[in-house]
């Protein structure tokens, strides 16, 4: 393993998070504020509580898990396509560089900007509502496998993708209506028992769910049906990933 080489990119991703940090910090703070604003104080005063978790607080862990997933597959997505869109990506092929060291070090960066993006929103939660974590040691666990899976994700698009307008259409398209859809501002317990059964078939709903267990104990569906669905997308996430640079698919051509 050529941990300079990981090492290398992974701080170079890391440096051009550190040139926009302004935007990377004050974004999520304003943006976390307003959905206080408007989910907490507007349909908070009709909801007051969810299971008998107060409405502003239910949603916190929803609020993290959404940013989560669109920054991780952003920050992945951005990263690996860029060095495609200015053709550095042969230097770093031609590199004594493997293709698990490169994955380690784009999708190591990524992960860890989002990561602290979700604890800045955390933290920022904290000021509005009384946030209870019951179980710290699994929501470390979570958002860091949620992140890191997603990074993968967006690695993969950042791949795929053959323009600017392709690394949003995926998270503006799917990924983020998937995760209003989830159970992020609701418990899918509140649905007929139709759309529960249909909600169940939404994976960010397992994201969302056992994210929210770690916070307060209570879940839509088992934690450990979670924690199994989140690695089922790990596992094809990576062999997305394998297979790519075994054939090597819009990285030669």
């Amino acid at each position: 393993m050529n941990l300079r080489a990981i090492q290398a990119i992974y701080l170079f991703e890391m440096a051009r998070a550190w040139r926009t940090v302004l935007q990377s910090v004050v974004s999520p703070v304003i943006s976390t504020s307003l959905y206080f604003v408007v989910f907490g104080a507007a349909i908070g005063s009709r909801i007051q509580e969810i299971d008998g978790v107060a409405y502003g607080a239910y949603i916190v862990p929803g609020l993290i898990m959404l940013t989560l997933l669109t920054q991780s597959i952003a920050n992945a997505s951005f990263g690996i396509y860029f060095p495609r869109f200015a053709g550095t990506i042969y230097e770093l092929l031609s590199a004594p560089v493997s293709f698990i060291e490169i994955v380690i070090a784009y999708v190591g960066a990524a992960a860890s900007k989002s990561i602290i993006i979700g604890l800045i929103m955390l933290a920022t939660a904290a000021l509005f509502v009384h946030v209870e974590i019951r179980h710290p040691f699994w929501m470390i666990a979570f958002l860091i496998l949620t992140a890191v899976t997603f990074s993968l994700f967006g690695f993969i698009i950042g791949i795929w993708a053959d323009g600017f307008e392709k690394l949003q259409l995926v998270p503006l398209l799917i990924v983020t209506p998937l995760t209003f859809l989830g159970g992020a501002f609701y418990s899918i317990d509140m649905l007929p028992p139709f759309w529960r059964g249909v909600s169940l078939f939404n994976p960010v709903v397992y994201l969302v769910s056992g994210f929210r267990w770690s916070f307060f104990g209570k879940s839509d569906v088992g934690v450990g049906v979670s924690l199994a669905m989140t690695m089922v997308f790990l596992a094809l996430c990576l062999a997305g990933v394998r297979w790519i640079f075994k054939t090597g698919y819009r990285l030669k051509a």
